[in-house]
């Protein structure tokens, strides 16, 4: 029985593997990668790879053994049916008789367009009858310290969420949440909502970057359509400007907030402060 992880050089999957890889032997664990060359620090250490794409359901032949538990990490490219590439998945996996299939969604919560894709995979994954489990991952810290630069450059933290709030947490955090489940039991036809502990506010967000970087930096909340604007701008193209944006909606009507403590139970630990990913960007 193998754990398998699709997407597994992505930021999500390569906290998932180095978090397996300290609770389970390193041949038990199946990388699935696009590109080999990129996996070749796991393969290193020891980790299986399989080389498949979302896009070509014949390269998921024989990836996945009857009793594997499988990870699928949703994918990013928007433009080419999310929900498709996740079934050609689902199919192989159903084909082989996985023992289970965790798949990371949105929190139930989410009316966005950004959640469209996922709630279609989660339909599809019910219908094929796989014994399941759903991560609905909330936000993570990182969607807004990776990208401090202009935030620094122009004193300003720019979004169209009003004092909307939003249970954010690490990449780390939902990875061990995803560990928990594939190296736990009693996770079959479970949903989880997943956030942080701490919701917060942009406002408290610009505050505590001021504070750790001695700048003077403020929330500017701005319209739907002009920070759809200023995304495109920036060089996003435009769709996926209009799901951003259309996130930040569903922030101000509070569609983030998630307050189950599924994540920390999970996780077996309390979620990463925000300060704690501000001070790791600001540090890096």
């Amino acid at each position: 029985m193998s754990i398998v992880v699709t997407g597994a050089t992505g930021h999500l999957g390569r906290q998932v593997v180095d978090q397996l890889l300290e609770k389970v032997p390193a041949d038990r664990i199946t990388a699935v990668v696009r590109n080999e060359a990129r996996a070749a620090d796991l393969a290193a250490r020891g980790v299986k790879l399989a080389v498949a794409d979302y896009n070509s359901p014949e390269t998921f032949s024989g990836v996945f053994a009857a009793g594997d538990k499988v990870l699928l990490i949703s994918g990013n490219e928007f433009d080419k049916g999310r929900v498709g590439q996740h079934k050609v998945v689902i199919e192989a996996a159903k084909a082989a008789g996985v023992a289970l299939l965790a798949y990371t969604s949105a929190p139930g919560s989410l009316t966005a367009a950004l959640a469209d894709d996922h709630r279609g995979t989660e339909e599809a994954l019910l219908a094929s009858g796989l014994p399941y489990t759903l991560l609905r991952n909330g936000w993570y810290h990182e969607n807004y310290t990776e990208n401090l630069a202009p935030v620094l450059e122009h004193g300003a933290v720019v979004q169209a969420a009003g004092e909307g709030r939003i249970s954010s947490a690490s990449r780390a955090d939902y990875a061990a949440a995803a560990v928990a489940v594939l190296t736990g039991e009693g996770h079959e036809n479970t949903t989880y909502e997943l956030g942080g502990d701490e919701a917060w506010g942009f406002a408290e967000y610009a505050a505590e970057l001021s504070r750790q970087t001695g700048k003077e930096i403020a929330y500017r909340p701005v319209s739907v359509d002009t920070y759809a604007g200023i995304l495109t701008g920036a060089g996003l193209p435009g769709p996926l400007a209009t799901i951003l944006a259309g996130v930040d909606a569903s922030i101000e009507k509070g569609e983030l907030v998630v307050s189950t403590g599924d994540l920390s139970r999970l996780a077996g630990r309390p979620t990463t402060p925000l300060a704690d990913a501000i001070a790791a960007a600001v540090k890096g």
